[in-house]
């Protein structure tokens, strides 16, 4: 039997003649650049997220980007975030001149430790007279942090909150990998990516929702942060050849994008329901003292994007499942702060040893919303005979 990592094909299957009469009608129309369709996903989007407003874009890069600026994070400034994720969460920080500072995720739950965060801010930064917040060792102001969203499940936002208001934090969210998430708060469940300031998402095909190319979309409450982020993101027009603003690329996107995740978007939350489902086989199957399950802490709810599992001996055992023509991934297994682009940040191996420890040992089985009980009994079976 061939598993494949994420099953797209029956995926599109489902969409397929909505697709192509959408499709048909953008050719017709030759409308291709925003337009209703992406207007319409706009709407929908923020409806489905709970906030007044969302932006698309061009791709959960550049969501990453409009929403710190968004939030007025700029030259100069540190961003506190993580070193296991994928690289786009600094590349936005970077490009917006401001710098990543990396602080320790949870062994359980791969997401930011809450409880390093609070030291980093005790113990390596200092308030200044004005109640700004400078780094001791490189003099730099320190304004936000980026908590990511990873692998579906929601990062512990109550106290993450707490930290940024009693450290007048920005608060911006990497939710590329969470949509649908929840998390409950005074007694309310929310989804991940609308806690602060403003949360970054990215519609890349494999994700829980995704288009069919690149794409992605900021979500917030504030009028004037949606505004600047629509004029950013087209040039730094207010208008057609009206330039308001001297900041502006082409961030926009695609009609033909909008319209396929238009087509998906209602069918999100069943198609979250089938990973949990799928996780929920594995997790019965997999109860095994040499492998490390994912975790679903009281207060939240995974989805899965994908299912990341810990074993000895990682790498053999990738080969042997894919020896048996099952797919399975690596996420991510060299961290960002030991990467040859990132080594003038400073950091040296052994400083998060949890992000290092991580990188080292998981593997991400096959994951998608279509999956049978007979593709996860095949996968179980062949992991648990190849471990050492």
């Amino acid at each position: 039997m061939k598993v494949p990592f994420a099953d797209l094909g029956a995926l599109h299957r489902e969409v397929r003649e909505e697709v192509d009469a959408l499709f048909a009608e953008i050719i017709d129309q030759s409308s291709f650049i925003g337009g209703p369709h992406v207007k319409k996903l706009e709407e929908s989007f923020a409806d489905y997220c709970g906030t007044r407003f969302a932006v698309a874009c061009a791709s959960g890069t550049a969501a990453l980007k409009l929403a710190l600026m968004a939030a007025g994070v700029g030259q100069g400034e540190e961003v506190i975030t993580v070193s296991h994720t994928f690289v786009a969460t600094i590349e936005a920080v970077i490009s917006v001149g401001a710098h990543p500072v990396f602080v320790d995720i949870e062994k359980e739950t791969y997401n930011i430790s809450v409880e390093r965060l609070a030291e980093f801010l005790e113990q390596e930064c200092q308030v200044q007279p004005d109640g700004g917040l400078i780094n001791k060792h490189s003099k730099r102001p320190v304004t936000a942090v980026l908590p990511v969203h990873l692998y579906g499940l929601s990062v512990d936002m109550e106290p993450v909150l707490a930290l940024a208001e009693r450290f007048r934090l920005k608060v911006v969210e990497d939710a590329a990998q969470a949509h649908g998430a929840l998390y409950s708060m005074d007694g309310k469940e929310r989804q991940a990516g609308t806690f602060g300031q403003a949360g970054a998402f990215s519609f890349y095909p494999g994700k829980n929702l995704g288009g069919m190319g690149d794409g992605g979309a900021v979500v917030t409450d504030d009028p004037e942060r949606d505004r600047r982020m629509r004029c950013w993101r087209d040039h730094g027009q207010s208008e057609k050849y009206v330039y308001v603003s001297p900041r502006g690329w082409n961030m926009r996107l695609d009609a033909l994008q909008g319209a396929v995740l238009n087509v998906k978007l209602p069918r999100l939350n069943d198609w979250n329901e089938g990973r949990r489902q799928a996780a929920g086989w594995y997790m019965e199957r997999l109860q095994d003292d040499r492998i490390v399950l994912p975790v679903e802490p009281a207060g939240r709810k995974h989805v899965y994007h994908v299912f990341v599992v810990r074993v000895p001996d990682r790498l053999r055992v990738s080969e042997e499942l894919s020896g048996r023509e099952i797919q399975t991934g690596l996420h991510y297994p060299i961290s960002l702060h030991l990467q040859e682009g990132y080594r003038y940040l400073g950091y040296k191996a052994g400083e998060f040893p949890e992000a290092e420890a991580a990188a080292e040992s998981i593997l991400s089985l096959p994951m998608f919303p279509h999956m049978t009980e007979e593709q996860v009994d095949y996968v179980c079976e062949a992991l648990l005979e190849v471990l050492p």
